[in-house]
């Protein structure tokens, strides 16, 4: 996707200013106009020379973590919460910020916010980095609602609850990954190092060898002529991947393959769909309509097959679908989510049956990722144990052969 630049004007007639990534300008139009924005400019970025001075100001910035935008926003609204004004909170929180782009940032903001812009307005020009669409929707439904120091509160607590799943995933990855690393080194110095010392015992022997010690000692012996090639063509793979999924149709394709895995694919999909479901319902209990909250949640989707998926619902909520049919016509949610968005349209609770499918799938989710990761480290000791069992008894068999040669 591209970055365009763009300047609206709001239903009150004021003008904002922001940075959106889209497919092309049209893309970005159509989202500006469906958040009920009048487009008055719409601009690819291409640049330094061709932005606008804010654009400057962010491409030269320091990046900024997702724990640190966390801590901002709980901050910001304990300040808020607390009776302070807008521009004295960001003056104490840029005073305290040890990061140094989060301090830029935090300057930027109270400078827009000091000559007249609203947080929002000042949040959207910093959007897609490291402000996301749904950060900028809530803030500026907490504005129009008299309601900021809540609405950031619960941003607040969406975020972090993001981050700790993030955490607790990346936390149960680690020692599977730990285990694949420590079997890769033990079979490269077992092929780099121990296995060309047999070679030249049995070379010199002059004897033949079994067929499985002779297909690892060419194995190795391969290895070590040609391992720049190895070097060569794992770096050219990584390299077209990395290409090939920079690509729309690249990254469609496999995240359309991801999903269709036979564990991971519904562990995935469900992931998705609580962090969609846990967005729009903040999103709606914050007072935004539902068809830019659509739109938000298309944004932070990070698949494109549901991202896609939810456009489609955008669309048919538009002409007047109830949600519930629409996600039932797309086809891409789990029955659950299905049921419990109905039964919510059904007694007007509709906020509080998102939030509780996103518990519920997020519950699933995090039991689904333990079980994995029970299933990962043994299957990943038995491959390794294998491959590391075939070059033990490979050996084996060559030396027993050596003892049965006739004195």
């Amino acid at each position: 996707m591209a970055t365009f630049l763009y300047r609206a004007l709001d239903r009150s007639g004021h003008a904002i200013t922001g940075v959106m990534e889209a497919a092309d300008a049209r893309a970005v139009v159509e989202r500006l106009q469906r958040d009920s924005y009048f487009p008055v400019h719409v601009a690819p970025e291409q640049g330094p020379d061709r932005l606008s001075p804010f654009a400057r100001l962010r491409l030269g910035r320091h990046s900024v973590t997702r724990q640190e935008i966390v801590g901002f926003t709980q901050q910001l609204a304990s300040l808020l919460e607390a009776g302070l004004p807008v521009d004295r909170a960001l003056g104490i929180l840029q005073a305290t910020s040890s990061g140094s782009g989060l301090a830029a940032i935090t300057k930027d903001l109270l400078g827009s916010i000091q000559g007249g812009s609203s947080l929002s307005e000042a949040l959207a020009k910093h959007h897609p980095r490291p402000f996301s669409r749904l950060y900028v929707s809530m803030v500026r439904a907490g504005e129009k609602g008299g309601v900021l120091e809540s609405t950031l509160g619960r941003l607040a607590r969406v975020l972090e609850e993001a981050q700790e799943f993030r955490d607790t995933v990346a936390s149960a990855l680690i020692y599977p990954a730990l285990l694949m690393a420590v079997g890769a080194v033990t079979v490269a110095f077992l092929m780099a190092f121990v296995v060309p010392r047999f070679a030249e015992i049995f070379r010199d022997l002059g004897q033949p060898v079994p067929l499985p010690t002779e297909m690892l000692l060419a194995t190795s012996e391969a290895l070590q002529r040609h391992w720049w090639g190895v070097l060569l063509a794992s770096g050219a793979a990584l390299l077209g991947a990395w290409t090939l999924l920079t690509t729309e149709p690249g990254r469609r394709w496999w995240d359309r393959l991801v999903l269709r895995l036979p564990l991971a694919g519904g562990v995935l999909l469900k992931a998705e769909v609580a962090r969609f479901a846990r967005i729009l319902g903040t999103l709606l209990r914050g007072g935004v309509p539902i068809l830019a909250a659509l739109g938000a949640a298309e944004d932070t989707a990070s698949n494109s097959v549901l991202r896609q998926a939810v456009a489609r619902l955008g669309d048919q909520v538009r002409r007047g679908t109830a949600l519930s049919a629409a996600m039932t016509d797309v086809g891409a949610f789990p029955p659950l989510a299905l049921h419990l968005v109905r039964v919510g349209e059904e007694t007007g609770r509709l906020e509080d049956m998102l939030l509780k499918l996103g518990e519920t799938l997020d519950v699933e989710v995090r039991r689904a990722v333990k079980r994995l990761t029970s299933l990962l480290e043994p299957s990943i000791i038995l491959a390794v144990g294998l491959v590391v069992g075939f070059i033990v008894v490979a050996m084996l068999m060559a030396i027993f052969s050596i003892t049965e040669i006739p004195l």
